[in-house]
C-alpha cells in the first residue's frame, strides 16, 4: 500500500447557493491537516488550489447556474487528480461546493475501472437540469457521475462512461427533493437514511455498505460532505439540515473506510469558515481525514 498523500484544494462557491465555501480548503489546512497526517506516517505533497472564477464576475444562464464555468473548473480537477493517480498517490480534495466531485471522480474512474463510490451527505445530489428546484450544481454531482445529466459535463467523459447505480452507496441522507427520489428508485441506488442510522446504528450501516459495494482494493472512493454532521457539531457548511451524525459516529465511519483497505480518494467538502464557529467544521474534517487514513485511539 502506498503511502503517499496528494492534498489539493478546490476553490469553487459557483455550485452552492451561498458564498463561501471557496475558502473551506485554506480553513483545514489551518487545522493542521498536512501536519498531522504527516505525523501518522504519510508522505503528504500540498499540490495547492485549482480556482474557480468569481460569481460576481460573471453572468448565469440556463437551468443549472455556472454550469460551463463549473465544468471548466471540473476538467481542471480531474487533469490534477489524474497526475496524483499516476505518481502512485492517494488524492484527498478539500472543498470548495460538492460541484469539484464531478472532475476528481471522473479521474478515479479513468484510474480505477472498478471504482466504487461511497457519498456521506445529507443531501441525495441526485438532480438533473430538470429537477432541480434550485440550479444549483452541487446538488447534481451524483447524477451527473451516473450519467444523468448529459451537456456541460460531457468534458470529464459522463456520458459515455458512467458510474454503474450498484456501484454507489448513500449514507445519512435526510433532504431529498421529488426527483431525486424518483431517480432512486428508478436506478435502485443504494441509499442508507439518517433513519435507517437510528435504526441499526452506523457501525451495520457502514458495514453493510462497504459489503454490497465489495470495493477491491485501492477502488474505494469516499465523498464526505460536512452537512451529514449535525449542525451543532458542523455549523460551518454551505447547506445546513438539522438531525445528521454525531462526531463520534463520522469517526467510526472513517475509521471502518479505512479498514475496508486503500482508498482510491477522498474529498471533503462544503466547509464554509464564514457560517463557522472558531474553525469547529474544518477542524472536524481534519479529524475525519486522519480517521480515515488509519489514526486510532490506540
Amino acid at each position: 500500500m502506498s503511502r503517499r498523500v496528494d492534498v489539493l484544494g478546490v476553490q469553487m462557491d459557483l455550485g452552492a447557493g451561498v458564498r463561501g465555501v471557496d475558502m473551506g480548503p485554506s480553513a483545514v489546512r489551518y487545522a493542521g491537516l498536512v501536519e498531522r497526517l504527516s505525523a501518522l506516517g504519510w508522505t503528504v505533497r500540498d499540490r495547492g488550489n485549482v480556482a474557480a472564477p468569481v460569481r460576481h464576475a460573471i453572468a448565469s444562464t440556463g437551468p443549472l447556474r455556472y454550469a460551463q464555468e463549473i465544468a471548466a473548473c471540473c476538467v481542471d480537477v480531474r487533469a490534477s487528480v489524474a497526475a496524483s493517480f499516476r505518481d502512485g498517490a492517494t488524492p484527498l480534495l478539500l472543498g470548495g461546493d460538492h460541484s469539484l466531485a464531478i472532475g476528481a471522480l471522473a479521474a478515479a474512474r479513468d484510474a480505477r475501472p472498478d471504482l466504487r463510490v461511497l457519498w456521506l451527505d445529507a443531501h441525495g445530489d441526485l438532480n438533473t437540469a430538470r429537477t432541480t428546484p434550485s440550479g444549483n450544481v452541487h446538488g447534481t454531482p451524483l447524477a451527473v457521475a451516473l450519467g444523468r445529466v448529459p451537456g456541460p459535463f460531457d468534458a470529464c467523459g459522463w456520458r459515455e462512461s458512467p458510474i454503474r447505480a450498484d456501484h454507489v452507496a448513500l449514507v445519512g441522507v435526510r433532504d431529498l427533493d421529488p426527483g431525486e427520489r424518483e431517480l432512486i428508485a428508478e436506478l435502485r441506488v443504494l441509499v442508507y437514511t439518517i433513519a435507517d442510522v437510528d435504526r441499526l446504528g452506523i457501525h451495520q450501516v457502514m458495514t453493510d455498505a462497504l459489503g454490497k459495494l465489495a470495493a477491491p482494493p485501492g477502488s474505494l472512493y469516499v465523498s464526505v460532505d460536512l452537512d451529514v454532521v449535525d449542525p451543532q457539531h458542523a455549523p460551518g457548511v454551505g447547506t445546513p439540515v438539522p438531525g445528521g451524525l454525531t462526531v463520534r459516529e463520522m469517526h467510526l465511519a472513517m475509521e471502518l473506510v479505512a479498514e475496508a483497505g486503500p482508498l482510491a480518494g477522498l474529498d471533503l467538502v462544503e466547509i464554509n469558515p464564514i457560517r463557522d464557529v472558531a474553525n469547529q467544521t474544518a477542524q472536524l474534517a481534519t479529524g475525519l481525514a486522519l480517521s480515515a487514513f488509519g489514526k486510532r485511539i490506540l
